[in-house]
Protein backbone atom coordinates (compact mmCIF):
# COMPACT_ATOMS: atom_id res chain seq x y z
CA UNK A 1 0.00 0.00 0.00
CA UNK A 2 1.48 3.50 -0.67
CA UNK A 3 1.91 6.30 1.21
CA UNK A 4 -1.06 8.50 0.43
CA UNK A 5 -3.60 5.70 0.56
CA UNK A 6 -2.42 4.23 3.82
CA UNK A 7 -2.42 7.99 5.15
CA UNK A 8 -6.61 7.87 3.67
CA UNK A 9 -7.06 4.95 5.08
CA UNK A 10 -5.54 6.08 8.58
CA UNK A 11 -7.61 9.22 8.61
CA UNK A 12 -11.11 7.25 7.95
CA UNK A 13 -10.59 4.05 10.29
CA UNK A 14 -9.49 6.67 13.34
CA UNK A 15 -12.29 8.57 12.02
CA UNK A 16 -14.67 5.79 12.22
CA UNK A 17 -13.32 4.68 15.72
CA UNK A 18 -13.95 8.18 17.14
CA UNK A 19 -18.03 7.26 15.95
CA UNK A 20 -17.87 3.74 17.82
CA UNK A 21 -16.83 5.50 20.73
CA UNK A 22 -18.96 7.99 20.57
CA UNK A 23 -16.31 10.59 21.05
CA UNK A 24 -16.78 14.26 19.82
CA UNK A 25 -13.77 16.07 18.70
CA UNK A 26 -13.77 19.94 18.61
CA UNK A 27 -10.86 21.47 17.12
CA UNK A 28 -9.60 25.47 17.95
CA UNK A 29 -6.00 26.15 15.84
CA UNK A 30 -4.31 25.61 13.07
CA UNK A 31 -2.84 22.24 12.94
CA UNK A 32 0.09 21.72 10.49
CA UNK A 33 -1.59 19.47 7.93
CA UNK A 34 1.32 19.45 5.26
CA UNK A 35 5.20 18.43 5.18
CA UNK A 36 7.01 17.35 8.41
CA UNK A 37 6.21 18.53 11.68
CA UNK A 38 6.61 17.35 15.31
CA UNK A 39 3.15 17.33 17.37
CA UNK A 40 3.61 17.24 20.85
CA UNK A 41 1.14 16.21 22.71
CA UNK A 42 -0.07 16.00 26.74
CA UNK A 43 -1.05 11.86 26.78
CA UNK A 44 -4.51 10.56 28.41
CA UNK A 45 -5.35 7.55 27.10
CA UNK A 46 -4.36 5.32 24.34
CA UNK A 47 -7.76 7.13 21.89
CA UNK A 48 -5.30 10.27 21.89
CA UNK A 49 -3.46 8.52 18.74
CA UNK A 50 -6.60 8.12 16.81
CA UNK A 51 -8.12 11.57 17.48
CA UNK A 52 -4.83 13.70 15.82
CA UNK A 53 -5.19 10.77 13.00
CA UNK A 54 -8.38 11.03 12.34
CA UNK A 55 -6.87 14.99 10.52
CA UNK A 56 -3.75 13.80 9.69
CA UNK A 57 -1.70 10.60 9.81
CA UNK A 58 1.13 10.62 12.03
CA UNK A 59 3.49 8.57 13.60
CA UNK A 60 3.33 8.39 16.77
CA UNK A 61 6.42 7.55 19.32
CA UNK A 62 4.85 5.03 21.93
CA UNK A 63 6.10 2.60 24.40
CA UNK A 64 6.67 -1.07 22.98
CA UNK A 65 4.55 -3.40 25.59
CA UNK A 66 1.32 -1.24 23.87
CA UNK A 67 2.63 -3.41 20.54
CA UNK A 68 1.15 -6.33 23.06
CA UNK A 69 -2.34 -5.10 23.91
CA UNK A 70 -5.02 -7.09 22.07
CA UNK A 71 -6.65 -5.27 19.65
CA UNK A 72 -5.61 -1.77 20.33
CA UNK A 73 -1.69 -2.82 19.82
CA UNK A 74 -2.42 -3.94 16.40
CA UNK A 75 -4.03 -1.03 15.16
CA UNK A 76 -1.78 1.35 16.79
CA UNK A 77 1.06 -0.62 14.62
CA UNK A 78 -1.44 -0.33 11.39
CA UNK A 79 -0.74 3.81 11.64
CA UNK A 80 3.07 3.56 11.77
CA UNK A 81 3.86 4.28 15.08
CA UNK A 82 7.19 3.96 16.18
CA UNK A 83 8.03 1.74 19.00
CA UNK A 84 10.45 2.49 21.74
CA UNK A 85 11.60 0.00 25.03
CA UNK A 86 12.64 2.36 27.37
CA UNK A 87 15.35 -1.15 28.86
CA UNK A 88 17.18 -0.86 26.02
CA UNK A 89 20.54 1.58 26.07
CA UNK A 90 20.42 2.23 22.30
CA UNK A 91 16.89 3.16 22.27
CA UNK A 92 16.72 6.71 21.88
CA UNK A 93 19.11 6.71 19.24
CA UNK A 94 17.16 3.92 17.02
CA UNK A 95 14.10 5.93 17.48
CA UNK A 96 16.06 9.29 16.78
CA UNK A 97 17.30 7.76 13.41
CA UNK A 98 13.45 6.66 12.91
CA UNK A 99 12.55 9.53 13.35
CA UNK A 100 14.89 11.60 10.72
CA UNK A 101 13.30 9.64 8.23
CA UNK A 102 10.26 9.88 8.25
CA UNK A 103 11.02 13.95 9.07
CA UNK A 104 12.26 13.33 5.46
CA UNK A 105 9.56 11.83 3.81
CA UNK A 106 7.21 14.68 5.23
CA UNK A 107 6.22 12.36 7.31
CA UNK A 108 4.05 14.05 11.04
CA UNK A 109 5.87 12.59 13.90
CA UNK A 110 3.60 12.65 17.14
CA UNK A 111 5.25 13.14 20.75
CA UNK A 112 3.94 12.02 24.00
CA UNK A 113 6.59 13.70 26.26
CA UNK A 114 5.23 12.76 29.42
CA UNK A 115 6.02 9.19 28.58
CA UNK A 116 3.30 7.90 30.26
CA UNK A 117 -0.77 8.72 30.71
CA UNK A 118 -1.79 11.28 33.36
CA UNK A 119 -5.78 11.80 35.01
CA UNK A 120 -5.60 14.58 31.88
CA UNK A 121 -6.30 17.62 34.26
CA UNK A 122 -2.83 18.31 34.71
CA UNK A 123 0.60 17.95 32.53
CA UNK A 124 3.49 15.65 33.92
CA UNK A 125 6.85 16.84 33.25
CA UNK A 126 8.41 16.24 29.73
CA UNK A 127 11.24 14.49 28.97
CA UNK A 128 13.12 16.61 26.21
CA UNK A 129 15.81 13.91 24.68
CA UNK A 130 13.15 13.43 21.18
CA UNK A 131 13.19 17.22 20.97
CA UNK A 132 16.43 16.58 19.49
CA UNK A 133 15.72 14.76 16.22
CA UNK A 134 13.25 17.50 15.05
CA UNK A 135 16.06 20.42 16.18
CA UNK A 136 18.71 18.87 13.81
CA UNK A 137 15.96 18.45 11.00
CA UNK A 138 14.85 21.54 11.94
CA UNK A 139 10.95 20.70 11.47
CA UNK A 140 8.73 22.75 13.00
CA UNK A 141 7.47 21.65 16.57
CA UNK A 142 3.84 22.46 17.22
CA UNK A 143 2.28 21.68 20.59
CA UNK A 144 -1.04 20.15 21.12
CA UNK A 145 -3.74 20.08 23.99
CA UNK A 146 -6.01 17.57 24.90
CA UNK A 147 -8.77 18.60 27.31
CA UNK A 148 -11.34 15.71 28.02
CA UNK A 149 -14.51 16.38 29.17
CA UNK A 150 -17.64 14.01 30.35
CA UNK A 151 -21.38 15.28 31.00
CA UNK A 152 -20.27 18.95 30.35
CA UNK A 153 -17.17 18.76 33.08
CA UNK A 154 -13.82 18.61 33.04
CA UNK A 155 -13.48 14.91 34.02
CA UNK A 156 -10.10 12.28 34.18
CA UNK A 157 -12.79 9.64 33.83
CA UNK A 158 -11.28 8.32 30.48
CA UNK A 159 -8.19 8.68 31.41
CA UNK A 160 -5.66 5.32 30.89
CA UNK A 161 -4.08 5.80 34.20
CA UNK A 162 -3.35 3.47 37.47
CA UNK A 163 -4.25 0.06 37.66
CA UNK A 164 -6.76 0.00 35.73
CA UNK A 165 -6.74 -2.50 32.39
CA UNK A 166 -6.97 -1.61 28.80
CA UNK A 167 -10.56 -3.85 28.57
CA UNK A 168 -11.37 -1.84 31.94
CA UNK A 169 -10.78 1.55 30.22
CA UNK A 170 -12.29 0.15 26.69
CA UNK A 171 -15.21 -0.43 28.54
CA UNK A 172 -15.43 3.16 30.10
CA UNK A 173 -15.23 4.95 27.13
CA UNK A 174 -17.44 3.17 24.93
CA UNK A 175 -20.21 3.35 28.12
CA UNK A 176 -19.86 6.80 28.62
CA UNK A 177 -21.10 8.19 25.70
CA UNK A 178 -21.07 11.85 26.27
CA UNK A 179 -17.25 12.49 25.49
CA UNK A 180 -15.71 15.43 24.19
CA UNK A 181 -12.59 15.88 23.41
CA UNK A 182 -11.09 19.58 22.81
CA UNK A 183 -8.01 19.48 21.09
CA UNK A 184 -6.00 23.25 21.14
CA UNK A 185 -3.39 23.16 18.46
CA UNK A 186 -1.14 25.87 19.13
CA UNK A 187 1.59 27.77 17.61
CA UNK A 188 4.53 26.19 16.96
CA UNK A 189 7.76 26.76 18.77
CA UNK A 190 9.91 26.75 15.83
CA UNK A 191 9.49 26.99 11.65
CA UNK A 192 10.39 24.13 9.19
CA UNK A 193 13.51 25.06 7.92
CA UNK A 194 14.88 27.53 10.28
CA UNK A 195 17.42 26.50 12.96
CA UNK A 196 15.99 26.70 16.66
CA UNK A 197 17.88 29.39 18.88
CA UNK A 198 17.09 27.46 22.29
CA UNK A 199 17.64 23.93 23.40
CA UNK A 200 15.86 20.92 23.46
CA UNK A 201 15.20 21.21 27.54
CA UNK A 202 14.07 24.92 26.58
CA UNK A 203 12.10 23.68 24.06
CA UNK A 204 10.61 21.19 26.02
CA UNK A 205 9.50 23.31 29.02
CA UNK A 206 8.20 25.87 26.57
CA UNK A 207 6.02 23.44 24.32
CA UNK A 208 5.12 22.10 28.30
CA UNK A 209 4.26 25.39 29.45
CA UNK A 210 1.98 26.25 26.50
CA UNK A 211 0.24 22.50 26.66
CA UNK A 212 -0.84 23.15 30.29
CA UNK A 213 -2.07 26.69 30.08
CA UNK A 214 -4.62 24.81 28.03
CA UNK A 215 -5.06 21.75 30.36
CA UNK A 216 -5.00 23.53 33.46
CA UNK A 217 -7.41 26.58 32.12
CA UNK A 218 -10.17 24.58 31.38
Amino acid sequence: MNRPVQDAVTKVWSCCLMLVCGVKVVRHGTPIMSGPVLWVANHVSWIDIFILNSWRATSFIAKQEIRRWPVIGWLVARVGTVFIDRGQRQAIGRVSESMKALFERNICVGLFAEGTTSDGLDVRPFSSSLFEPAVRAQVAIQPVALVFWYEGQRSGKMAFIGEQTLIGNIWVLLSARQVCVEVYCLPPITQNGQPSTLSRAELAAQVRDQIRAKVVAD
